[in-house]
């Protein structure tokens, strides 16, 4: 059976076009055993919560088995937020946030019973991302105490279009 990556993309204008060379490089590099979607979130620009918490929601009722989650800057804090509020009916494996920016309504305080449920969460940021402050790992390492952390050095925010961290941890799974 195929594995699934949903990756959701960060916010901002061209978010989409420029996070669509981190989904590419998931998809060659993780290979045909893997089905990576991509879908562009709404409003990019100046996302709302509630929009996106829809889409993820219908993306992820068209999958089927093994699914792994990856969210990239604004998409990483999405997807957490979402996965601490919602029940979720998929089996999810991993999830995996790129430079997640911390906001104290993401993460509430019964976040990690829900949170629990989710076998391997992730977290990856380089020490020199010039849009989201290093130190926001900081607080998600403190809230998710059993999260892997992941500091990464020379990698700014788009990853230099190079995630094999995320990949080695993905096929680790």
């Amino acid at each position: 059976m195929q594995k699934h990556v949903l990756f959701i993309q960060g916010a901002g204008q061209g978010a989409y076009e420029e996070d669509g060379k981190l989904a590419e490089y998931l998809q060659d590099v993780l290979g045909s055993e893997y089905d990576v979607r991509y879908p562009r979130m709404p409003n990019e620009e100046k996302p709302e919560y509630e929009t996106w918490k829809a889409q993820i929601g219908e993306d992820l009722s068209t999958l089927n088995g093994e699914v792994f989650l990856v969210g990239h800057s604004v998409g990483g804090s999405v997807l957490l937020k979402y996965l601490s509020e919602e029940e979720m009916t998929n089996t999810i494996t991993g999830v995996f946030l790129i430079a997640p920016p911390y906001d104290e309504s993401v993460l509430q305080e019964d976040s990690s019973s829900k949170l629990h449920k989710v076998p391997s969460i992730f977290f990856y940021h380089s020490r020199d991302d010039e849009i989201v402050p290093f130190s926001h790992l900081t607080y998600y390492a403190e809230k998710l105490p059993k999260a892997t952390i992941r500091k990464l050095d020379g990698r700014g925010h788009q990853f230099d279009n190079d995630l094999s961290e995320i990949v080695e941890d993905i096929k680790g799974l």
